[in-house]
C-alpha cells in the first residue's frame, strides 16, 4: 500500500545507519551532507527538539495509516452488508431459501453441523432429524444416475410429529448451504386418483410435478390410490421411468395432453423422475408400503425415516418454544409483556391431543392470542402493560396489571356448539327410541370428560362408535343416524359431520379390480363425518359373492386406518344383520355398539300421526285417537313387521290432509287445520 514508502522514510529519517539517531531530519531519498554521528556531547535540547519533531511526523502518519485502514474496513463491511441485503431481499421475493445470508462461509456446499442446526427448530425427533439428514445426504455419497430419481424415501409416524415440518427445515437449511438449488417441493395428494377413470388427471398431475421448481416431490396419500397409478409410480422408483400407454403431447403451457391415435413430433413416451428426490409420507412402515407398492418398490427406498409420538418431555418444551413465540407476538402487535409459569406450559403440552399432534398446541396459543386481542379491541384506552396467564381447576385465566384473574375463554365470542341444543331437542322430539337417546347423548358426557381430562394434562381415551342399527323398516333408523352425524360434529367428537349414504351399488364395482377402489373412494368422502349404509346385509350374498366379501373387507381395513376420524354406522333387518356380521372374522368386533330398534307400538304410531301432523300445520281433533288407535292395533296384529314403523303413521296422515282438502271445498268457512275423524281413511 501507499503508506508503506512513507513509513520506511519517516524510519530512515530518524535512525541512520547502525541504528543511531539523527539529529537533522533528512529523509533516505535525500543525499546526506555528512556521514558523522552526532557527537557523543551534543546538546541534549537541540536532541530533545529533533526526537519531538520526529514523533510528529510519526503520529501523523500513524493517523494517515489508521484512517486509510478505516475507510477500508468500512467500505468492506459496506459491501457485504450491501451484499447480505441484496440475500435478504432475495429471501423475502422467494428466489433463495430463508437462511441463506446468514449462513456461515464454513457451512457453504457442506452437511457438517446440518442435523445439529435442524434440531434448533425441530424439537423433540432427534432420531428422526438424524435419519433424515442422513437421507437426504445419501445421493451426495452414493452418486446419482442421469434422470432416475435422486432417492427414494419414506417418512412415516404419528400425525402431528412433525414429519413435515422437519423435511422442510431440512430442505431450507440445504438450499441455504448451497446443498439444494431451492427448497420448493411439489405436492401430489394421490387420494385424487382413486379410481382407473382419472387416470388423465393422474399422469397430467404427476408430469406437472416432476416439471415444477424445485428437487422434491412429495407423495401424500398413497393407501387410497388407484392399484394401477401405483405401478406407474413403481415404476418410477425402481426402473427410473413409467411408459405412457397412450400417446401425449406437451402444450404450451407445460401441461401433459392425450394426444390421441395423432403422429405428432415430440411425443412424450415415459415419464422419468428428472433426478428428483421423491419421497412419500404415511401413516404405516415398511410392511403396509410392501402391501400396496410391492417388495420390489419396498427395496428400491433409500431410507425410511420414522417420526415417534412425543414425549412429556419434549412436549413441554415445544410448549415452551410455542409460548415463547406468543410472548413475541404479544409484545410486538398488541404492546402486552405475557408471563406464564409452569402450569400454563403444561396446559399448552396437554393439548397436544393423538389426532391433532403438536397442532393442538398451536391452536392453543392462537386462542389465548385472540383473547388478549380481544382485550385490547374492548378498551379503546389501553395502551402497554403486562398480561399474567395462571391456571386454576384445568381453567385457563389471565389478569392485566395485577387486575382480578378471570377465564381466559370469556373474552372470546361464543363459539358455536353447532346446533348440539337444536340436534337434542330434535332427538327429544321422536317418539320412543329411549335406548337410542341414552347412547347418543352419553356420547356427549364422554366427549366432555376427556376434553377436561385433556385440559388437565392427563391422557386421553377414544372409544369407537360404529353402530349397528338393527330393526324393522321405518322404525327411525335413517332419521337417528342424521341426527347422530348432525350431533357428532356439534359436540366436537367429528370434524366435518356430513353423512354419506350408500347401499350396496355404491360399494360393490362393476368388475374384477373396481370394488376395493370404489369403497376406498366412499370412505375418502365420509372422512370426518358418518359413512350410513342401509340395508348393509345386501353386501354379502355368501362365499360366492366374491364381489360383496372385497367391499367388505375393505371396508373394515377402511375403519381401522382411520378409526379417529371415521363412524360407520350399519343398518338392516335384525336377522340379517347377524348372518352379515359372519361374512368377516374382524367385523362384528369393529362394531361395539348394536342398537335394536323396537317396532312403535299402537299408541307410539298415535303420537307419531299427531307429531308429524303439527310438523305440517294440521291438528288432530281428538275425537280421532281412538278410531287411529284401533285401526293401528288391528294392522301390527295382522302383520308387525310391516305395521309397526312410522311410515304407516305417515301414509295415514297424507290420506287424511287430501281427503280434509276436499271436504274444505264443500265447507268454506270450516278450520283450515283441523282434520276430523271423517278425513280418516283406513286400509284393512
Amino acid at each position: 500500500m501507499g503508506y508503506n514508502d512513507d513509513w520506511e522514510n519517516l524510519m530512515n529519517s530518524v535512525f541512520g545507519p547502525g541504528g543511531r539517531m539523527r539529529t537533522g531530519g533528512k529523509g533516505s531519498g535525500e543525499k546526506e551532507k555528512t556521514s558523522k554521528s552526532p557527537a557523543r556531547g551534543a546538546d541534549p535540547d537541540s536532541l530533545n527538539k529533533a526526537l519531538l519533531e520526529q514523533q510528529r511526523t510519526l503520529d501523523a502518519l500513524l493517523k494517515k495509516q489508521n484512517k486509510a485502514l478505516k475507510a477500508q474496513d468500512t467500505a468492506t463491511a459496506a459491501a457485504l452488508e450491501d451484499s447480505r441485503q441484496l440475500l435478504r431481499d432475495m429471501e423475502a421475493d422467494g428466489l433463495l431459501a430463508q437462511g441463506t445470508a446468514d449462513t456461515p462461509a464454513q457451512h457453504l456446499g457442506s452437511f457438517e453441523g446440518l442435523a445439529a442446526q435442524v434440531k434448533q427448530t425441530v424439537l423433540g425427533q432427534d432420531a428422526y432429524v438424524d435419519s433424515l439428514v442422513r437421507a437426504m445426504r445419501r445421493p451426495f455419497v452414493l452418486g446419482t444416475e442421469g434422470e432416475k430419481a435422486r432417492s427414494v424415501l419414506l417418512i412415516w409416524g404419528p400425525a402431528g410429529t412433525g414429519r413435515h415440518f422437519a423435511l422442510r427445515e431440512t430442505a431450507r437449511l440445504m438450499a441455504a448451504r448451497g446443498l439444494l438449488q431451492s427448497d420448493k417441493a411439489a405436492q401430489v395428494d394421490l387420494a385424487l386418483y382413486p379410481d382407473p377413470g382419472t387416470e388423465r388427471l393422474f399422469l397430467q398431475d404427476l408430469y406437472a410435478a416432476l416439471n415444477a421448481p424445485g428437487e422434491m416431490v412429495l407423495f401424500e396419500h398413497y393407501e387410497s390410490c388407484c392399484p394401477a397409478f401405483l405401478r406407474t409410480l413403481a415404476d418410477l422408483a425402481v426402473k427410473g421411468a413409467a411408459p405412457l400407454a397412450s400417446r401425449y403431447l406437451v402444450n404450451r403451457e407445460g401441461i401433459l395432453v392425450d394426444a390421441g391415435s395423432a403422429l405428432a413430433a415430440g411425443a412424450v413416451s415415459r415419464i422419468t423422475p428428472r433426478g428428483k428426490y421423491l419421497i412419500f409420507f404415511s401413516h404405516k412402515g415398511r410392511q403396509a408400503m410392501a402391501e400396496k407398492l410391492g417388495a420390489g418398490f419396498v427395496a428400491a427406498l433409500g431410507d425410511v425415516c420414522q417420526t415417534q409420538p412425543f414425549t412429556p418431555e419434549s412436549l413441554q418444551a415445544l410448549a415452551a418454544r410455542q409460548l415463547n413465540e406468543l410472548a413475541r407476538r404479544c409484545t410486538r402487535q398488541l404492546a402486552l409483556t405475557l408471563q406464564a409459569g409452569q402450569p400454563v406450559r403444561d396446559y399448552v403440552a396437554a393439548q397436544a391431543v393423538p389426532r391433532e399432534g403438536a397442532g393442538g398446541m398451536a391452536a392453543c396459543c392462537d386462542r389465548i392470542f385472540r383473547a388478549l386481542s380481544e382485550y385490547c379491541l374492548r378498551n379503546d384506552s389501553f395502551r402497554r402493560g403486562t398480561a399474567v396467564l395462571d391456571v386454576e381447576n384445568g381453567v385457563l385465566r389471565f389478569s392485566i396489571d395485577g387486575s382480578v384473574p378471570a377465564p381466559l375463554e370469556e373474552l372470546l365470542p361464543p363459539v358455536y356448539d353447532g346446533g348440539a341444543e337444536q340436534v337434542r331437542r330434535e332427538l327429544d322430539a321422536l317418539v320412543g327410541l329411549e335406548e337410542v337417546k341414552s347412547y347418543v347423548f352419553g356420547l356427549a358426557d364422554n366427549v366432555q370428560v376427556q376434553k377436561r381430562r385433556a385440559a388437565a394434562g392427563m391422557k386421553t381415551a377414544s372409544l369407537s362408535m360404529h353402530m349397528i342399527f338393527t330393526g324393522n323398516p321405518g322404525t327411525g333408523k335413517t332419521t337417528i343416524a342424521r341426527l347422530v352425524a348432525r350431533y357428532l360434529k356439534a359436540i366436537g367428537a367429528l370434524r366435518g359431520g356430513q353423512l354419506v349414504e350408500v347401499s350396496r351399488g355404491d360399494l360393490v364395482g362393476r368388475y374384477t379390480g373396481h370394488t376395493a377402489p370404489l369403497t376406498n373412494s366412499v370412505i375418502e368422502s365420509a372422512l370426518g363425518g358418518v359413512l350410513f349404509i342401509d340395508e348393509a346385509y345386501s353386501l354379502y350374498r355368501g362365499q360366492q359373492d366374491s364381489f360383496g366379501l372385497e367391499a367388505i373387507d375393505t371396508l373394515v381395513k377402511g375403519m381401522e386406518d382411520h378409526r379417529e376420524d371415521l363412524v360407520v354406522i350399519l343398518a338392516g333387518y335384525t336377522k340379517e344383520m347377524q348372518q352379515f356380521l359372519t361374512a368377516n372374522s374382524g367385523l362384528a368386533s369393529r362394531f361395539p355398539n348394536q342398537i335394536e330398534f323396537p317396532d312403535y307400538t299402537a299408541s307410539q304410531l298415535v303420537d307419531i300421526t299427531v307429531s308429524l301432523a303439527a310438523g305440517r300445520g294440521y291438528r288432530l281433533d281428538d275425537s280421532c285417537t281412538f278410531p287411529l288407535l284401533g285401526y293401528y292395533q288391528r294392522r301390527q296384529a295382522a302383520d308387525s313387521r310391516s305395521a309397526g314403523n312410522g311410515r304407516l303413521a305417515r301414509n295415514t296422515l297424507e290420506k287424511a290432509i287430501y281427503n280434509q282438502s276436499r271436504r274444505l271445498v264443500a265447507e268454506p268457512s270450516a278450520p283450515l287445520d283441523l282434520i276430523l275423524p271423517g278425513d280418516l281413511e283406513f286400509e284393512e
